[in-house]
């Protein structure tokens, strides 16, 4: 199958495949073409230019995509989309004045759906999840990373991850699996922390990687949860079987966890709602990833990642949705790119490069995502008729997305 958009008003994320991630001024940059064509064979990008260079050719599908933009999908980093149910009750909580450590010492957050998930099957959870993976592809996400970690046991996080499995098995996008079984400390080890922390490393990593499902291994760094030194010793262990760290860090405190994510060599350090200026200094010379979760922000009303700083101090930044029951539910890369660009103060060029190819970076996947470049996944996004790139993130409530393209077909 060969498809042909020609007339396109701007063909945007252009970047030849030495480019993996961009970071510090180059984010200001985001190359494109005006009045462009795009060629689509099977599943992959095959051509692109101007317009003027466009000779006789012949196609299966030929769309005139005149007045319209195409942007490489986006590439969500970071989500916990597989859950039983919902929290809205600590959503109310929260309007009343609980903080979401309140609400956690109560017996919410994370143990809540803990509970929620262990009630239920593989069948429910997968069905439930499926939902949300078909309205984030409508709204332009074309890969994604999901994290387990509302299991807290070995049987519930097997199961998660079977899932993900699932998912991965039945949607054309790529879909990335974290293992988080170190996201909170269950009822029964909240007086022997350290017996949980082997649990993990001892039971729980061997099982996932025996059973091959799990492409990163994740912990959340932060007081109250897991301290530096647990969080080295789990990340220590899923890289002795072929996890790739990332990290959960500064959300509500800096503990020095971002210097651990380094040392381990993380892929990706995640939240960083607060940070110091030693968390810059240890960020810089790495391969790691910053990555910011807004929309988090917004729903808890805490502080905003330092956006604008972490990349004026020359380092990249991703953006990705945190897509989860209790501190972000909403999976919607749309919103997280406006509320970057008006909360944050980044402009919309750096935001699409966080969404896009920085995303893509921050799981793995910067061969085939993230960018309009030749040999890499046909994911696209098709604008309706809008006056500029500017207008994506200015009109953060209005549904700009006329077709979305995954692997080379509309969804």
């Amino acid at each position: 199958m060969k498809t042909l958009f020609f007339n396109i008003k701007e063909l945007v994320q252009i970047r030849d495949s030495s480019t993996l991630k961009v970071q510090g001024e180059e984010m200001k940059k985001l190359p494109t073409i005006k009045n462009a064509f795009l060629v689509v064979e099977d599943e992959k990008i095959t051509d692109f230019g101007s317009m003027s260079d466009l000779q006789n050719f012949n196609a299966d599908q030929v769309i005139d995509s005149r007045g319209q933009m195409i942007l490489p999908a986006w590439c969500d980093s970071h989500t916990h989309i597989v859950y039983a149910g919902n929290r809205e009750s600590e959503f109310v909580d929260r309007i009343n004045g609980l903080s979401y450590e309140e609400i956690a010492s109560k017996g919410g957050g994370i143990l809540n759906s803990a509970k929620k998930l262990e009630e239920s099957s593989e069948q429910e959870l997968f069905e439930q999840a499926s939902q949300r993976i078909k309205e984030v592809m409508r709204l332009g996400t074309g890969a994604i990373e999901i994290k387990s970690g509302y299991g807290l046991s070995l049987e519930s996080e097997l199961k998660m991850l079977k899932v993900i499995k699932m998912l991965k098995d039945t949607f054309a996008m790529d879909i990335k699996a974290t293992f988080l079984g170190a996201h909170a400390f269950p009822n029964q080890f909240k007086e022997n922390k350290n017996a949980y922390v082997d649990l993990i490393c001892d039971q729980m990593i061997p099982e996932v990687a025996s059973q091959n499902l799990a492409d990163f291994i994740d912990v959340f760094c932060e007081v109250g949860y897991f301290d530096v030194v647990q969080t080295e010793k789990i990340l220590k262990a899923g890289k002795a079987y072929n996890m790739i760290p990332k990290i959960h860090v500064n959300q509500f405190n800096s503990i020095g966890g971002i210097e651990v994510g380094v040392k381990c060599k993380a892929l990706s350090v995640d939240h960083l709602e607060v940070m110091n200026e030693d968390d810059f200094e240890i960020l810089k010379g790495s391969e790691v990833m910053p990555v910011a979760l807004p929309s988090c922000s917004y729903f808890l009303s805490i502080p905003y990642t330092p956006a604008r700083k972490i990349i004026d101090e020359g380092l990249p930044l991703a953006l990705a949705t945190d897509f989860n029951p209790g501190s972000t539910p909403s999976g919607n890369m749309n919103f997280v790119v406006s509320t970057a660009c008006i909360k944050m103060k980044i402009t919309p060029e750096e935001a699409i490069n966080a969404a896009t190819i920085n995303g893509a970076y921050a799981m793995g996947l910067s061969n085939s995502s993230g960018s309009i470049t030749k040999g890499k996944d046909a994911n696209l996004i098709i604008y309706k008729d809008i006056p500029s790139l500017n207008f994506i993130p200015y009109a953060f409530g209005s549904n700009l997305i006329d077709k979305v393209m995954i692997k080379g077909s509309f969804i």
